[in-house]
């Protein structure tokens, strides 16, 4: 038998420290407010990169199909159907398995299956602007295709790229939660939403049902967060509603 004295001074010199935890712990002892703090890292990761890939393709290739149209048009426009018509889950899982399973795999899978709403609506804004006296005056004064387009007509389109860019932004995060949560998303020790779904959904019967409802509830909050600036943002750049104001 030791004395209390000397447990005291065992406990001081092993270093053991009494913690808490706001969320508390799960079952291996891991604090869950950090893992999900670490998790958000992952959701506005793939929201950020997945919809500059998506403007990237899609501003592309709706600037080509609406500005020469023909047959370039003709083609893009088949290719975009063709992507359309493929359910966005089951194209994500496809390109996840032939880039592989990871962090990065996941934000490019995600982002090259977005951009075909991009395209759509820069394509029908050039075919549209094309008309207008501005990007005549441009040809007249011999100004090249690309700077037309640079220069005068995008701008004036990105008003609603925007806008759909909050939107793409929202479905990015469900869709990688959506992967991970099926295990082919990012991979452990990594900690994403989905992933930690999938981990405690069992919890959900028992004692313990936060553990599976706080990742959960963090995903609805994020996506009620960025639909809710694209509709703010959609009203902003209205332009009845500026010109009745």
């Amino acid at each position: 038998m030791i004395s209390l004295k000397d447990a005291r001074e065992l406990f001081e010199n092993h270093n053991i420290k009494n913690r808490f935890y706001l969320l508390g712990t799960e079952q291996f002892g891991r604090d869950l407010l950090s893992r999900l703090i670490i998790g958000s890292r992952v959701s506005l990761s793939v929201g950020f990169i997945s919809v500059a890939i998506s403007l990237l393709v899609g501003i592309f290739l709706g600037s080509l199909a609406g500005f020469f149209g023909g047959k370039l048009d003709e083609i893009i426009m088949w290719f975009i159907n063709v992507v359309w018509s493929i359910p966005t889950l089951l194209l994500v899982i496809a390109i996840t398995f032939a880039l592989g399973k990871g962090f990065w795999q996941v934000f490019i899978a995600v982002g090259l299956t977005m951009w075909v709403e991009v395209a759509r609506v820069v394509r029908g804004q050039i075919m549209s602007l094309k008309e207008k006296e501005f990007v005549e005056a441009g040809f007249a004064l011999g100004f090249s295709n690309f700077r037309i387009i640079k220069n005068h007509i995008l701008p004036n389109v990105m008003s609603p790229v925007i806008v759909i860019s909050a939107a793409n932004f929202a479905a990015a995060i469900l869709i990688e939660a959506g992967l991970s949560f099926l295990g082919i998303g990012v991979q452990p020790p990594m900690p994403s939403w989905g992933s930690m779904i999938k981990e405690y959904y069992s919890f959900i019967i028992l004692d313990s049902a936060y553990l599976a409802l706080a990742p959960g509830i963090a995903i609805i909050i994020l996506v009620l967060a960025f639909m809710s600036l694209g509709n703010a943002m959609r009203d902003a750049f209205d332009v009845k509603e500026i010109a009745n104001n």
